[in-house]
């Protein structure tokens, strides 16, 4: 229940961690300033749509009182009235959005990001479009100020990628890229394709959020084997001439990952372990959501890989979302790291989901 007590304690929850971000122990701990900051900018939005609702109501029904009152004039009564009606038109809005901030936070939403691009069907056609969508996802990221960091690459014989898996780093990243997951199809003609005809190939885009060391991923040294070998380059002198790649192996559960693009041994092994993490604690939340198979599925951001989410259709210049039945006829620039309008779309269809959910399915 939204009401004026709430929002007093709301507004002391806030001045209570701007108190505590204050504290030097606090800034001295980058984690925990981190996590402080985040709580205080949720707190302090919970707080302002809340009391937005709440003096609205509370408008309302002052105005109820003063038209209900035999003292109230002719000329007060009609004033009262129109701006009591203007408030009940606003007052569903305001009600939706203080629901909305009310919404638990889904603790992964401010984590960086791996992604893994995958060429699936097409052959050569689908390695290309691989190629495309890192560079879509490149031009994007540079466009939010987010930092990409290459971890490992399958080149395939005519350019693009049969495996290109990367991590990005920024504000919110996963909160954002996390509706990728799925499966992505393109329709064009390839430049192979002599007669001009409209191939349909496809790639799959795995968002796992980046584990930390308070995740519980336990990785024990015994339940890996570590196998070293040469990188593979463009040829002459940009293979290594070292075994410097590394492919580390899970044994319990048979996940494979390798790093070749540093020449330092080290930092590939670094780069393995930061991909084997986050995709152990994904293995794990899949389970996780086997076992509550039985509970609404949310329609977007469920991050199942074998769904087909989106077309890109090169010919009609459109690109379709099939979660939320959403085309634009922008697939050039959208190629281009264009993506904000999709991306805002799909945000605003989970969050309706997950207020439906939340209000019982209404």
């Amino acid at each position: 229940m939204i009401d004026r007590a709430y929002v007093e304690k709301l507004a002391l929850k806030v001045e209570e961690l701007e108190h505590e971000l204050s504290r030097p122990e606090t800034t001295a701990n980058n984690r925990r300033l981190r996590e402080r900051l985040a709580e205080h900018q949720r707190v302090k939005e919970i707080h302002a749509q809340c009391l937005a609702y709440i003096t609205l109501r509370e408008e309302r029904d002052g105005l109820k009182e003063m038209l209900e009152s035999a003292d109230t004039d002719a000329s007060m009564r009609e004033l009262a009235a129109a701006e009591r009606d203007e408030i009940e038109v606003r007052l569903p809005a305001a009600e939706r959005a203080a629901m909305i901030a009310l919404l638990p936070p889904d603790p992964d939403d401010s984590r960086n990001t791996i992604l893994e691009i995958r060429a699936g069907t097409g052959g050569e056609e689908a390695a290309l479009f691989a190629a495309d969508l890192f560079r879509m996802y490149s031009r994007y990221a540079e466009q939010r100020g987010w930092t990409i960091e290459m971890i490992d690459s399958s080149p395939a014989s005519l350019g693009g990628f049969k495996e290109i898996i990367f991590s990005v780093e920024g504000d919110n990243v996963y909160r954002v890229l996390r509706y990728e997951s799925g499966g992505h199809r393109v329709q064009r003609v390839p430049e192979t394709e002599a007669q001009g005809r409209v191939h349909t190939s496809a790639a799959t885009v795995a968002v796992l959020p980046e584990a930390d060391d308070e995740d519980e991923v336990l990785i024990k040294p015994e339940e890996i084997r570590v196998d070293l070998f040469r990188a593979q380059g463009a040829g002459g002198q940009k293979v290594n001439k070292t075994e410097s790649a590394i492919r580390i192996t899970h044994l319990p559960t048979g996940i494979v990952v390798q790093c070749q693009d540093e020449r330092s041994q080290h930092k590939n092994r670094s780069k393995a372990m930061k991909v084997l993490a986050p995709r152990l604690r994904d293995k794990m939340r899949q389970e996780e959501a086997a076992k509550v198979a039985s509970e609404r599925k949310l329609q977007v951001g469920s991050g199942d890989r074998s769904e087909r989410i989106r077309t890109y259709n090169f010919p009609q210049n459109r690109v379709t979302d099939h979660r939320i039945n959403m085309t634009l006829y922008n697939l050039k620039v959208f190629m281009e790291g264009d993506m904000q309008e999709l991306m805002d779309a799909l945000y605003q269809r989970d969050i309706e989901d997950r207020l439906k959910i939340e209000l019982g399915g209404k």
